[in-house]
């Protein structure tokens, strides 16, 4: 099944970005790197998610949860699924059709977790891809916390789906901390509801490449999503976000903030943030930025975003998106008061990362996050900060 978005939700002019989803993997050509959504990410290095490759291999899936909150695995035909995403590329597509076993995550209708669901996704080998889907429901005017936790060795693609009732509350963080030779590729789609509020905070640290696609619709009026992210790119890796925020509903709000470092040569950063207002979504509130911090020479940066505003009643419409050296200002703003230039550098990253850090709902992984970051500032040689600002 495809569809073009538009052609009969709305009449008047419809964006040609994301106009195309189908759970039909012959719908979608295979990527040959000139296509706007593939231009950025090396496909050599992709292993064959892109194309025919056969999905063989097997990850672990383990659901924490409380009692109250109901898991269950699911076929292909459980009507639920596709229920909040519809595949809009070929690896989505391919994921959804090859995947054995769904996890399904149900929060019912008014009721309040009292601790986090944590979904680990956990790979033993990079031989053989891997595909998945997961699908988080959360019933009306309930709130939960969702923590997927990604680890170990893996050549994987997967999608997964969040379902926000009416006047409910979702707070996720994902964490890509694979190993070094992963390779990842994920659609995370949420529907937002009605007056319901939606929070995605995206953590990627860890595997050779990495490309993350999280993306919001709207069930009714009034939804507010807050989408986060942070990132540390190091030598060789490629990390990719490719933010999607469909405002087809009046009077909803979203924000969207994402952060991110790089050292060492061939470490590459991109992130693509896509809003679209549609005509009937008036009153729409929404920004969107991207913050880089290049801390060697040998990285690159893409950082595009993309409003499109097809409605003239909106509240408020804009993004921004830097990329740079550490300021030479808050260096010697630091060096003044007699604290060494290695140091300073520190206190500056650390200050970069801190506001989206403390976002995150679950201390245990703010901790991680922080114990990651510190890492990564340890690995950080004197000699190879370039410290100019631009």
């Amino acid at each position: 099944m495809s569809r073009l978005l538009g052609a009969v939700e709305e009449a008047g002019p419809v964006s040609r970005l994301h106009d195309r989803e189908s759970f039909d993997p012959d719908d979608f050509a295979v990527p040959r790197g000139r296509e706007e959504g593939w231009r950025f990410t090396p496909l050599r290095r992709l292993r064959g998610l892109h194309n025919d490759s056969p999905f063989t291999g097997k990850v672990s899936v383990e659901v924490g949860a409380e009692r109250e909150i109901a898991v269950v695995l699911a076929e292909h035909g459980d009507r639920r699924l596709g229920s909040a995403l519809v595949p809009s590329d070929r690896v989505s597509a391919r994921a959804f059709a090859a995947f054995h076993e769904a996890t399904i995550v149900t929060v019912p209708g008014g009721f309040t977790a009292s601790r986090p669901i944590v979904v680990s996704v956990r790979g033993d080998s990079t031989a053989d891809a891997a595909a998945g889907h997961l699908l988080v429901e959360v019933g009306a005017n309930s709130s939960a916390v969702v923590v997927l936790d990604y680890s170990g060795d893996a050549t994987y693609a997967d999608n997964v789906e969040f379902v926000v009732g009416e006047g409910a509350r979702l707070s996720v963080v994902s964490v890509q901390d694979w190993a070094g030779e992963s390779v990842h590729l994920s659609h995370q789609h949420a529907l937002v509801g009605k007056d319901a509020s939606f929070a995605h905070t995206a953590v990627t640290l860890g595997g050779e490449l990495v490309r993350l696609a999280p993306s919001v619709r709207y069930g009714g009026p009034g939804g507010n999503a807050e989408l986060r992210g942070l990132y540390f790119a190091d030598a060789g890796q490629h990390i990719e976000h490719r933010l999607f925020v469909d405002h087809t509903e009046p009077n909803c709000r979203s924000r969207v903030t994402y952060k991110g470092a790089l050292q060492g040569d061939g470490a590459h950063a991109v992130w693509i943030g896509d809003v679209i207002i549609k005509p009937r979504a008036t009153g729409t509130d929404s920004y969107e930025s991207n913050r880089n911090l290049v801390l060697t020479d040998g990285t690159r940066v893409d950082s595009v975003p993309n409003l499109e505003i097809l409605t003239g009643e909106v509240t408020r419409a804009g993004h921004a998106s830097t990329s740079g050296r550490l300021e030479d200002l808050h260096l010697f703003y630091l060096m003044a008061r007699g604290i060494p230039l290695a140091a300073a550098r520190r206190l500056v990253i650390r200050g970069f990362f801190g506001e989206l850090i403390g976002e995150i709902a679950v201390p245990e992984v703010r901790d991680r996050v922080t114990e990651a970051i510190e890492a990564e500032l340890d690995s950080l040689t004197t000699d190879a900060v370039t410290a100019g600002a631009r």
